[in-house]
């Protein structure tokens, strides 16, 4: 039995198909995704996204979705399905589905009367072109196929309606046509591997509903545009191709492109294997440079993700050279930011006062999965010259005090991971000696005198700078509770029992003792965790609010007061195996299995940005978030350290 399968009984069924979604992506930034069920409910959703970088810095859906109709006896019968005005569903296509497997190609199998047809979806890699095989299993009379586009040509930030200047004409080309909407956007070229009939019928369908936009307080509605219609005869057994790209294609080679394709997927027939395929789709080609993306489908590659989120989403993976290529990208990004200098890279958010330090972290997982000897040589100059530009206070927005630790001026500006902001104004207004960005730093020292040991009086320096972090870390943050601070910024306290002080626990260099770390990781356990994430607050302190719903403001308010990251999971993993060691791993397995039953819900196949803090700890936000699933593919990896000693 596939391990990604829905049958006819639950894709029949609205409320649970429409929870569903998928992403394909071609690892150049395009993707394709919708609901299981090919009903957009986002006005991210679409059969073909791509970036256009001569207009912008965002994706914009060209081609929205397909729907086919299978004609027999001149009668029509519509598979594709919309929402409009008064929960208004049309034409209801899902009642013909009879089964959809993820396992392998997205495969949706219909069943209308005597026809059965299957199609199969895949994202061509490194090119804008998504490719859809319909297969006629089975006929008893002749069967026709039409395929009717309905187009959007625009941003995924914007909607489009009804109106007089785009443009309805189209050119014939190979076994299809190509169009163009508006003005500085490419042609969509629309082509089947099969002679067929294009018959031009243009039209607008209005008033074209996304629920989840409405769920999340924005407008939710708009027109899309149909050309017209492709028909083509299938014979029993026959298959034929459709191709929508931004380029020609010659369509004598569908065939051989779908099915080379095909093969080189990672079957999703695991827990694991579903999140390797979901590792790769953040991979992100541009030109000559490597990028991870946080997320889909609205997040740009930003710095802390991209070094939080490498080690697990390629050395766990035994992707070494992915690894590098990545950070051959970001290097050059790092000592744009270290010399102040202008990148064109395309790397945001890298003047946060803790990327820097993530990086080193993100060296140093390398020095242990791969070699330290191997670390030293590619990266020992980069760890020398990053320790070098904090303890020089040359530092944007972090400076080193006298007693070891790093301060940042956190009130007026979101400067660490929790950037919610309302108003101008930071949710969590986090500021002075935080917690996990010294932690960070005290590990940083560490590991670079480790790393730098021929650097004789550079490492003796790092040394001394990290034991007077030490030893101020613990008399200002460990308090008599048994937990650590969140920050203290003068006689500004946080008491608030936050997950940041996992860092603390879980990092190979910790400046607490461990007894310390124990207690700590006993309160995480208590208040924090949950089978879905850690907490972002715990339900104890003042301000929690677990849910993420609502408009974007009440979103943003709930972001990081009680709702729960899968991705901190990784570092209380981590923690827990370091303090509990063997014994530990039945634990940490028995709390995967919360994670891998997302891999039937919400994005199926992988890892959603956010859970609530409460039950049924619902799945929020990006679709696929690259944190979540690198921190749990290297927590696979963990384990499997302590499996194979």
């Amino acid at each position: 039995m596939s391990y990604l399968r829905f049958d006819k009984t639950l894709m029949g069924n609205i409320e649970e198909s429409l929870s569903r979604e998928i992403l394909r992506t071609n690892r150049s930034g395009a993707y394709h995704c919708s609901t299981i069920v090919d009903c957009n409910t986002r006005k991210y959703h679409g059969l073909l996204v791509v970036p256009i970088p001569h207009l912008d810095d965002e994706n914009h859906v060209l081609l929205s979705s397909l729907d086919e109709s299978v004609i027999q006896h001149g009668a029509s019968f519509n598979l594709g399905l919309h929402k409009y005005d008064g929960d208004n569903y049309s034409p209801k296509g899902h009642k013909y589905i009879r089964e959809f497997d993820c396992e392998g190609v997205p495969t949706t199998i219909y069943r209308v009367g005597g026809v059965l047809l299957r199609k199969e979806k895949l994202f061509v890699h490194h090119e804008d072109r998504i490719l859809i095989r319909y297969t006629l299993v089975e006929a008893h009379s002749q069967t026709r196929l039409q395929l009717r586009p309905f187009l959007a040509f625009r941003s995924v930030r914007e909607y489009t309606h009804e109106n007089t200047q785009a443009n309805q004409t189209y050119e014939t080309v190979s076994n299809g046509i190509k169009t163009c909407m508006y003005d500085g956007y490419p042609h969509l070229f629309m082509q089947l591997s099969k002679a067929n009939t294009f018959h031009f019928h243009p039209d607008w369908y209005k008033g074209l509903e996304y629920t989840k936009e409405q769920e999340r307080g924005y407008h939710f509605n708009e027109d899309l545009y149909v050309p017209g219609y492709f028909e083509v005869q299938l014979h029993k057994g026959e298959s034929i191709i459709f191709s929508g790209g931004t380029s020609e294609i010659d369509t004598k080679d569908l065939g051989e492109i779908f099915q080379r394709e095909a093969e080189s997927r990672t079957p999703r027939s695991g827990f694991k294997q579903c999140l390797i395929n979901a590792a790769h789709q953040f991979l992100n080609k541009q030109g000559e440079e490597r990028y991870i993306l946080a997320g889909y489908p609205w997040f740009k590659c930003r710095g802390r993700d991209l070094f939080i989120s490498l080690p697990g989403l390629t050395l766990s993976i035994d992707e070494q050279e992915k690894f590098h290529t990545v950070m051959e990208t970001a290097t050059k990004a790092i000592y744009a930011l270290l010399h102040n200098e202008t990148s064109p890279l395309r790397i945001y958010e890298t003047t946060d006062p803790d990327v820097l330090l993530w990086a080193v972290w993100c060296i140093q997982q390398y020095a242990k999965m791969q070699s330290m000897e191997e670390a030293q040589e590619r990266y020992g100059k980069l760890v020398q010259e990053i320790l070098m530009y904090y303890i020089e206070n040359k530092h944007i927005e972090a400076k080193l005090h006298l007693n070891g630790l790093l301060h940042i001026n956190g009130k007026d500006k979101a400067l660490t991971w929790m950037n919610a902001m309302v108003y101008g104004k930071p949710v969590t207004p986090r500021s002075g000696y935080v917690v996990e960005i010294n932690a960070l730093w005290y590990n940083a020292l560490r590991f670079g005198a480790e790393l730098l040991a021929e650097e004789t009086n550079f490492c003796d320096h790092l040394r001394t700078v990290a034991e007077k972090c030490k030893q101020t870390f613990k008399s200002l943050f460990l308090n008599e509770h048994g937990y650590l601070l969140d920050y203290v910024d003068g006689d500004n306290i946080d008491w608030s029992v936050r997950p940041n002080m996992i860092f603390a626990v879980a990092f190979d260099h910790s400046p607490l003792e461990k007894k310390e770390q124990k207690n700590i990781l006993d309160i995480i356990t208590r208040e924090l965790l949950t089978p879905k994430g850690i907490r972002s607050l715990s339900p104890k302190s003042l301000g929690y609010n677990p849910n993420y719903v609502g408009t974007q403001q009440a979103r943003d308010y709930a972001y990081h007061q009680g709702t729960a990251w899968p991705w901190l999971l990784g570092f209380y993993f981590e923690a827990y195996l370091k303090l509990h060691k063997m014994s530990g791993t039945s634990f940490v397995e028995r709390y995967l299995i919360g994670i891998e039953d997302e891999m039937n819900e919400h994005c199926i196949g992988t890892i959603a940005e956010l859970y609530d803090g409460n039950p049924p700890f619902k799945g929020r936000g990006a679709v696929s978030f690259a944190m979540n699933v690198a921190e749990i593919l290297r927590t696979l990896y963990l384990l499997n350290s302590y499996d194979n000693p």
